[in-house]
């Protein structure tokens, strides 16, 4: 006769009732706050963190509307903000440019001396290698037309001379100082022209961490505003990654991983959270996650009003998006949430 399973006994309607032991042993260890924190499988820490910094060429301190508590920079603060930054544990900062002017053909986002290329060289200057310092490869914010790649004939983004001018982007940082270029544009074989380019030009050594499974979502509203980079034409649909598809975004990423890449980045990180863990299982690279300005935007105004802890849920968010399999989490709650962050080094 074999083993009886464990039971236990609980009295109901003045009867004892035998029902199968259930989950009294997994409760033990949530009973305390020390258990707790023992039992804890999954930590998220500043380390793991990397802070968007947006950098306007206007001039002065200008808080973005829809992201509260989230500010455009001016170019003689940048070496200040990334100092504090570093001051909280963060060790990555993504560099966004806002530039003055805009034209056709984004030059802005190429020229040696451009926004963002100064802003590298400040900070290498000032902190050295103190800070993964990363910068955005995307044409969006420097084109007249608000696209992330070229235009043709008026209404086409053309894939082939977007790859070239994307190419001429991420050298241009690389010669400033960069350690990790991040091509946003969606563009076919971006990150092929890119590592061709780079290698080329003698910056094998500067790693590619490319938005691969960007996704043509609602979430990225209040960056436009606060990159001032809405397209004028159009939507992004013809070539951001339709979130209808998660068989899409595999091959997005499957392709990025061909073509070389040095990190995969999902875009954005709540709602695609199947998307992280399918590409953790697949790949064996880092996965980075963008946790979006509209998911920054939701938890802020909900917070304001009051309907919940807007601490609590950032850090949930954020631990759901590392247990779901990335190692880097890109976020606007970088600096707040490592404030109040242990470091787990």
């Amino acid at each position: 006769m074999g083993r009886l399973p464990i039971r236990i006994i609980f009295e109901l309607g003045g009867r004892f009732a035998h029902m199968p032991f259930p989950a009294t042993r997994l409760r033990r260890l949530r009973k305390t706050p020390s258990l707790r924190d023992l039992m804890c499988d999954v930590r998220v820490c500043p380390a793991d963190l990397v802070c968007p910094v947006f950098i306007d060429e206007s001039g002065g301190k200008t808080n973005v509307e829809s992201m509260p508590g989230i500010s455009r920079i001016a170019p003689g603060d940048i070496v200040g903000e990334v100092k504090e930054i570093l001051g909280l544990g963060i060790r990555g900062v993504m560099l966004f440019g806002v530039p003055a002017s805009k034209d056709d053909e984004g030059s802005g986002a190429f020229a040696d001396d451009g926004l963002v290329q100064n802003a590298i060289r400040d900070i290498r200057g000032s902190l050295g290698d103190k800070i993964a310092v990363m910068a955005d490869v995307c044409l969006c914010q420097y084109t007249k037309s608000g696209h992330c790649g070229l235009v043709k004939d008026g209404t086409t983004i053309d894939n082939d001379s977007s790859l070239e001018a994307l190419a001429r982007t991420a050298v241009s940082q690389a010669r400033a100082g960069v350690d990790v270029v991040s091509p946003s544009a969606m563009m076919d074989g971006q990150v092929g022209a890119i590592r061709a380019a780079l290698d080329r030009d003698g910056f094998g050594d500067v790693a590619i961490m490319s938005h691969s499974a960007k996704h043509a979502s609602s979430f990225y509203a209040p960056f436009r505003d606060a990159a001032a980079c809405a397209p004028q034409f159009g939507d992004r649909k013809s070539y951001q990654v339709p979130y209808t598809s998660a068989r899409t975004s595999i091959q997005e990423v499957a392709t990025d991983v061909e073509e070389g890449v040095d990190i995969v980045m999902i875009k954005p990180a709540l709602a695609y959270l199947d998307i992280i863990a399918e590409s953790r299982r697949r790949f064996d690279l880092p996965i980075a996650a963008y946790s979006v300005s509209g998911e920054y935007a939701l938890v802020k105004n909900a917070a304001s009003g009051g309907m919940i802890d807007g601490q609590a849920v950032t850090h949930e968010i954020l631990t759901a998006i590392k247990r779901a399999g990335a190692d880097i989490i890109v976020t606007y709650f970088a600096k707040e949430a490592a404030a109040v962050m242990c470091d787990c080094r």
